[in-house]
Formats: structure tokens, C-alpha cells, sequence
């Protein structure tokens, strides 16, 4: 999902015995340096669950961010979710 949004470059999947490793390629700009994604924030926790519907559907720094949702259609973004006319579990916010 980061991948199709631009936030990272690429990613790989190693398969290292019992537990696989995912490497991450992180994206920047190329004269600035700036990173792609500046803040990951982690929204809903396991001790309080945090929920939006239709209505009430988060907008990240005014559409410039997205929010990332678990659905019962699937993980996706708030602009996704919108469309899909879907609510679900906030997880967190990438900006």
C-alpha cells in the first residue's frame, strides 16, 4: 500500500529459516534528501481501539496524508475506504 501511494521505494521478502525478514527501500527526494514519509503515527492501540465510520472518516493534514484502515473489505486507505463507502479500524496515520 505504501508502495502504490510513492511513500517508499521498494521492498523484498527473505525467507531466512522460521521467521522471513521484509527489507524496505525508503524513498527520498532526490536534491533535498528529504524523506518520503516523515511520521508514522500509530492511532488505534490494543488497549483502546479506535473506529471510524463513513461519517466520520479521518482526513491526514487536509488529503495531503492518508490514513490507513482495517476493513471488513480489507486493509486500505481513507480515500479508498470513502469510496467503497466503508468504516473500519483506524491504524495509523502516515504523513
Amino acid at each position: 500500500m505504501l508502495f502504490d501511494k510513492g511513500y517508499i521505494a521498494n521492498y523484498k521478502f527473505e525467507d531466512n529459516g522460521p521467521q522471513g525478514i521484509i527489507k524496505v527501500a525508503l524513498k527520498y527526494h532526490p536534491v533535498t534528501k528529504i524523506p518520503a514519509i516523515r511520521t508514522i503515527s500509530r492511532i488505534s492501540k490494543p488497549g483502546l481501539r479506535k473506529y471510524a465510520g463513513t461519517a466520520n472518516m479521518p482526513r491526514v493534514l487536509n488529503g495531503l496524508g492518508i490514513a490507513i484502515l482495517s476493513t471488513s473489505k480489507g486493509v486500505m486507505t481513507d480515500k479508498e475506504a470513502r469510496v467503497q463507502n466503508v468504516g473500519g479500524e483506524v491504524l495509523c496515520f502516515v504523513y
